[in-house]
């Protein structure tokens, strides 16, 4: 199975607070669930926690390698930047990584590194990964509640690209 290729400050259990979820489905294919993965006009529609989704380039909805955007996320407006972006094409496996933040002081002060995976497996099953790796005090903050939201909110994520992805 691949896996997310990280920057080396982001290591997964290196930093304040890091998630991982994860679905296999064989009701999906690859294509719809990257078409609305990376189509920000589709993300209110399957997935509550992201609003005020704006990109630079108003000429479209679709992220695309370096592109800009901010979104609002689990109660913080983050700034994010598109800084891997492979379609799944000739067999490859889909990727996208994306660096957010939310700049403040000591105690604001939020960056993570969010990354999707969606690769095809055997027989007709198309696995779809995430994980999120965050530095700065509300990622400590975060990882102390039980259950973790990142965790749960992940998971409402890709639960909802998958509903998406079967229409």
């Amino acid at each position: 199975m691949k896996s997310i290729n990280w920057p080396s400050e982001y290591l997964p259990r290196t930093t304040d607070n890091f998630v991982s979820n994860e679905v296999i489905s064989n009701e999906i294919t690859l294509e719809d669930t990257w078409i609305n993965l990376v189509d920000t006009s589709n993300w209110e529609t399957y997935y509550d926690n992201a609003t005020n989704i704006e990109l630079a380039d108003k000429s479209s909805s679709y992220l695309h390698f370096a592109e800009t955007f901010h979104f609002d996320t689990f109660g913080f407006p983050i700034d994010a930047q598109v800084m891997e972006l492979v379609e799944p094409v000739d067999g490859k496996t889909a990727r996208i990584t994306w660096h957010g933040w939310q700049n403040g002081d000591s105690e604001t002060q939020f960056d993570v590194i969010h990354a999707f995976l969606i690769e095809k497996l055997n027989d007709g099953r198309i696995r779809l990964l995430t994980q999120e790796s965050q530095i700065g005090r509300p990622a400590a903050d975060l990882v102390k509640q039980n259950p973790n939201p990142m965790l749960n909110g992940h998971q409402a994520w890709i639960d909802g690209l998958v509903k998406a992805a079967k229409k």
